[in-house]
């Protein structure tokens, strides 16, 4: 077993204590925070960004005996940790969001100091502070790119307002996709996190940071043996953007994407298995239709890295300046063709949209076990489609497949059909126990 003392040694002055005081609190109407991404997903509900109210336990502030004043509205308490000797500090974008004031106590000191946020980015859940400091302990950053499943990790940070409190694990996977997470390839851990060590280190053993602690999952809203960190080399990235010009710029093409199954890769005669993302839908004049990309086209590479699958694509893109020239190679119709796009700019997050239905729900019906609805107009004119079928339900035999309500499908086998009728006909023309390509419109880039 490892011995961390001296990691908590080196480590733990750098790590701070974070509390916000705000005017008014805004809950989802359940008592706790709204959950990450806002959506209507139920799995949402369990995965939690965890920040200790105030008053929640012993050096929180405001509650019974705990130091400070009572915040005016209410507030909360997380972590954080110096990466600048002048006073700069990471943290997590939910921390301090909405916050009037800032609040950043040093690890066993009753030394206080008013923080301002330098810029904050809540796609990726990065925030970072400066507090007015010199000499400040530091943190020392490390290198999360080559961090593997199994190796040992610590998280320091405040669960439940109990300071500089230490906890490890193991690094359980890497590179987790979370729902609505489309720009973090997170670091899961069984390290024990609680409310309240939001935004502070996960550290390896040789005490430097790889990551922030940002997520739990749990049916609880406790730690239940799986947490999720921000890979230290995406904060950082974001943090240099955030000290330089306040906010975070990002690119994107202006096109859907979905994920490519087996299935979808054979009827599209494609040899990459399931490697790629599939282009649903092209914005007209966007980036990606200047540069010749059609629905039905496979990116699999994409300024000049691979594109393994479609949950890649989102932070490709995302990380290419607007402006630049970037190569894409797709699969089209049986070959494989590269393209060149200018990167647009992107002017807020990119999300599932929720679209009103024609219709009321039906049960699962039909030779695909689908239940179906006519987009309306206004949701034709929202993805920019002239045609589309929302799913509603999903049922056998096709209840295991990736379809989920508010899909909106556009194509069978790659051909348009332009009503229910021709829908119909086209699935009612395939061959009992064949696979059909159903062009989703789904998430954006």
């Amino acid at each position: 077993m490892p011995d961390f003392t001296a990691l908590v040694e080196r480590v733990g002055p750098a790590v701070v204590n974070v509390t916000t005081r705000q005017m008014a609190v805004a809950t989802s109407g359940t008592g706790r925070p709204p959950s990450p991404g806002g959506g209507n997903d139920p799995w949402l509900e369990f995965f939690r960004r965890f920040m200790e109210p105030p008053g929640g336990g012993p050096g929180g502030s405001g509650g019974p005996g705990g130091p400070g004043p009572e915040p005016r509205g209410g507030g909360g308490m997380g972590s954080g940790f110096i990466i600048d000797a002048e006073g700069y500090i990471l943290t997590n974008a939910h921390v301090v969001a909405d916050a009037d004031e800032v609040i950043v106590r040093m690890a066993n000191s009753p030394t206080e100091y008013k923080a301002r946020v330098v810029g904050s980015d809540r796609q990726t859940d990065i925030a970072l502070l400066k507090i007015d400091g010199q000499n400040l302990p530091v943190a020392p950053l490390g290198g999360s790119r080559t961090l593997k499943a199994g190796e040992w990790v610590a998280a320091i940070g405040s669960p439940f307002g109990f300071a500089n409190t230490i906890t490890a694990g193991i690094v359980s996977a890497t590179e987790r996709v979370l729902p609505n997470e489309n720009y973090v390839p997170f670091i899961q851990t069984d390290v024990a996190v609680n409310p309240g060590n939001s935004g502070g280190p996960l550290l390896d053993v040789n005490g430097q940071v790889v990551g922030i602690n940002s997520q739990i999952y749990s049916r609880t809203g406790g730690y239940m043996g799986v947490s999720f960190a921000i890979p230290i080399s995406v904060a950082t990235e974001i943090a240099a953007q955030l000290r330089r010009d306040g906010q975070v710029t990002r690119g994107r093409l202006g096109v859907g994407i979905q994920a490519l199954s087996p299935e979808l890769a054979r009827s599209f005669k494609f040899d990459g298995a399931a490697r790629g993302a599939l282009v649903t839908a092209v914005e007209p004049d966007g980036p990606a239709q200047k540069a010749g990309l059609q629905p039905g086209d496979i990116i699999t590479r994409f300024n000049g890295q691979a594109v393994n699958n479609a949950d890649v694509l989102p932070r490709l893109v995302a990380s290419a300046p607007p402006g630049q020239s970037a190569g894409v190679d797709i699969w089209r119709g049986g070959s494989a063709t590269s393209l060149k796009v200018t990167v647009g700019r992107m002017d807020g997050p990119a999300m599932h949209r929720e679209l009103p239905a024609s219709a009321p729900n039906a049960p699962p019906a039909g030779r695909l076990g689908l239940a179906l609805v006519e987009l309306p107009p206004i949701g034709r004119r929202a993805l920019g489609v002239d045609y589309g079928l929302m799913v509603r339900d999903v049922g056998p035999p096709n209840a295991g497949a990736p379809l989920q309500p508010g899909d909106v499908i556009v194509a069978v086998n790659n051909q348009r059909f332009r009503s229910m009728d021709e829908f119909n006909k086209q699935v009612a023309a395939a061959s009992p126990g064949s696979t059909l390509a159903l062009l989703v419109r789904r998430g954006e880039v």
